[in-house]
């Protein structure tokens, strides 16, 4: 299996994780009476699986994004020229003006 599909997928594995703590310590400090609405109607465990569902896809994606980016390799200094700025100066353009007879 090629390095980068194993990373991602233990990415996505950390970030569904990630998504199950987070879906139980909403329901267990009870955030906007979610135990109680997931409990008094039929179809709360729908809700609970959403939660986790769309919030593993949130999750994994960060997870993995920050992975990539951690990865960058500081080579030293570059892009571009160390050059000094040359410093621009208004240029004065002689304007011929007509004028007018009263």
């Amino acid at each position: 299996m090629p390095k980068l599909i194993r990373l991602y997928i233990l990415q996505v594995l950390a970030g569904f994780g990630l998504s199950a703590l987070f879906v139980a310590l909403l329901l267990y400090f009870n955030v906007g009476n979610l135990w109680h609405l997931v409990n008094a109607t039929s179809g709360g465990y729908v809700a609970v699986v959403m939660l986790f569902m769309f919030n593993g896809i949130v999750f994994a994606g960060v997870q993995f994004s920050i992975t990539i980016m951690r990865m960058a390799r500081d080579d030293g200094p570059g892009g571009g020229k160390k050059d000094a700025l040359p410093v621009l100066e208004p240029a004065l353009i002689p304007v011929p003006v007509e004028r007018r007879k009263p």
